[in-house]
């Protein structure tokens, strides 16, 4: 069975829409591309590539979001999809703050210009702050995890 095939068998819901029991070793899968993003992301801001920095910097909160939403099970199928479920599952019950899910939002807006807007020219001081958004969004993301049963 090749990679892709793998993950569409791993991908399959239960009759209550819950994934099977490779949640967690997919939560934590989702948490290392958190991580290697932000790494990647600290790496390109230091080398002066702004735009792929703040790219990098919203792929790792786009993971840990997805992260945080599998660990519920729930599959979501696209970008907005998660930005959305996000703010749906975790900002409406109090499990997360405002400010992360506007924060996704934002990294999301400015992933989308820096990837595909060829006239879009970040300051460094803007890609900073998305790859500190970034960092904190992570950070909080782990925190929850920790603390849910």
């Amino acid at each position: 069975m090749n990679s892709w095939s793998a993950l569409r068998a791993r991908s399959t819901r239960t009759s209550r829409g819950r994934e099977s029991h490779l949640d967690n070793e997919e939560v934590k899968l989702l948490l290392s591309n958190a991580h290697g993003s932000l790494n990647a992301a600290e790496i390109l801001l230091e080398q002066g590539f702004y735009r792929d920095a703040m790219s990098r910097a919203y792929y790792a909160m786009f993971y840990a979001a997805s992260a945080l939403l599998r660990a519920k099970g729930i599959i979501t199928k696209s970008h907005r999809g998660v930005i959305a479920k996000f703010g749906l599952e975790f900002v409406t019950d109090g499990t997360i703050e405002a400010y992360y899910a506007k924060a996704l939002g934002l990294a999301e807006t400015l992933r989308e210009r820096a990837d595909y807007d060829v006239t879009f020219r970040p300051e460094v001081e803007e890609a900073e702050e998305v790859v500190a958004d970034a960092h904190r969004f992570v950070e909080r993301i782990e925190k929850v995890l920790e603390e849910r049963p």
